[in-house]
């Protein structure tokens, strides 16, 4: 992305419903379905950090690290947090992790490397043996839109395709879902729509709407306790490395 378009980032991601909503469901989903509690001294790592926004909710995990590719975007997460936050490349410069780490993140980054499985595959060999990745990525390749092209995406994902990519990089899937299903409706037609606008999502809308927005987004983390949801405008999945049996 543009270096204005990580600063409008900045700007918004601490109060806009899908950040918000975004983290909510990621911790939740770290809390319920990734065993780091009991490890001693956990290693946390963020890679495409971008500006930020996640630093703060990751660090409750354990020891973190970032990386992030863009220098304006770097710049601006180093401002917000303690975190020195180093330069990366996917899938070929991860010169600064100090792993093995116990979690990595991936959070709507793959959509942006063109090559996903080799990035992926470059991830999976600074995971501990006991490990896991978590990914989140447009879903919905039908929902293309200036949206997309505004912020330099490769491709959205289907379920199939997210499942295809991690187990082609060597990851064994635990769990996988869409999210982002209660507000879809509305995406839909916003995203259709915008074809014929020149205009982007990103600005926060009034404070009712968003404050309504972010508790239905929010909600789905409970559903997502106990089933994966059928259809969404996101993906996520949770993985780890593959136990020598199963290769």
């Amino acid at each position: 992305m543009h270096a204005d378009a990580y600063a409008a980032m900045a700007a918004e991601e601490d109060k806009h419903w899908w950040f918000v909503g975004r983290r909510a469901i990621v911790r939740a989903l770290i809390e319920q379905r990734v065993p780091i509690s009991h490890v001693d001294h956990p290693k946390v790592l963020e890679v495409g950090c971008g500006s930020g926004g996640n630093l703060a909710m990751l660090s409750a995990f354990g020891m973190l690290d970032a990386l992030e590719y863009n220098d304006a975007a770097r710049t601006l997460a180093q401002k917000r947090s303690s975190i020195e936050v180093k330069p990366c490349a996917l899938p070929d410069d991860l010169s600064h992790a100090r792993g093995p780490y116990d979690l990595i993140a991936l959070l709507d980054v793959l959509e942006h490397v063109e090559e996903d499985v080799e990035s992926v595959k470059a991830l999976s060999g600074i995971l501990s043996s006991d490990g896991r990745l978590i990914v989140t990525v447009p879903a919905l390749p039908f929902l293309w839109s200036r949206h997309d092209e505004l912020h330099h995406h490769k491709r959205r994902y289907s379920k199939a395709n997210l499942r295809s990519v991690l187990v082609m990089a060597g990851l064994e899937v635990e769990y996988i879902s869409y999210f982002n299903m209660l507000l879809l409706p509305l995406a839909i037609i916003h995203r259709l729509t915008s074809r014929f606008r020149h205009e982007d999502a990103l600005a926060t809308p009034s404070g009712i709407i968003n404050a309504l927005f972010s508790r239905v987004f929010g909600m789905e983390r409970f559903m997502m306790r106990h089933v994966s949801l059928p259809i969404g405008l996101s993906l996520c999945a949770i993985c780890r490395p593959r136990t020598m049996a199963a290769r």
